[in-house]
């Protein structure tokens, strides 16, 4: 999968081409809409707006704090090991340290994301503050000509790029998810 970046000053035009490609067949789970105005995508239905947690960079910093994590417990281990104080002592306090120190990292470096944008979408800042909405599809090769024809009859909508995409489990989970939520109470 690709995913394919397009920007616009209309989200009419946005919500236009979604519906469209809901009818071809690409669900809503596919595509998002990045925008600094909130309120304005909220009163667009057909669109799906980017998750807070997901514009910021939280996700990719927890995996950074999380191997670091694991490299520090390593080395607490090793050291213990070399040193010979777990024979003095036990293992216990030790293995206990390397979980609170992987656990640590990961935490910190969350922390720490939270308060970043994400590095995937810092291209578009500039965009952004200038009042554009990013709209950006995640779509498989067979249907990449699909998505080209229907924008061409978006000619306000322009393309802004490709990027990687997120795992096609993923999207089927939202798919999923947003089923679940519509048959049940």
């Amino acid at each position: 999968m690709k995913r394919h970046f397009y920007i616009s000053n209309s989200l009419d035009d946005l919500e236009s081409l979604e519906v469209e490609l809901e009818t071809v067949g690409i669900s809503s789970a596919h595509s998002h809409v990045l925008s600094l105005d909130d309120a304005n995508v909220a009163a667009h239905p057909n669109l799906n707006e980017v998750e807070a947690v997901l514009r910021t960079d939280v996700v990719h910093s927890t995996k950074i704090g999380a191997v670091v994590g694991v490299i520090a417990a390593t080395l607490i281990l090793y050291v213990v090991a070399l040193s010979g104080w777990a024979q003095q002592v036990t293992w216990i306090p030790f293995v206990f340290l390397a979980i609170v120190m992987v656990g640590f990292f990961t935490w910190e470096f969350g922390f720490f994301g939270i308060q970043r944008k994400n590095n995937r979408f810092a291209r578009f800042e500039k965009a952004l503050k200038n009042g554009k909405h990013i709209f950006f599809v995640d779509i498989e090769a067979e249907n990449e000509q699909l998505l080209a024809d229907i924008v061409k009859k978006h000619p306000k909508i322009k393309r802004a790029g490709d990027g990687p995409s997120v795992p096609q489990w993923f999207i089927q989970m939202q798919d999923s998810f947003k089923t679940f939520t519509k048959i049940m109470p």
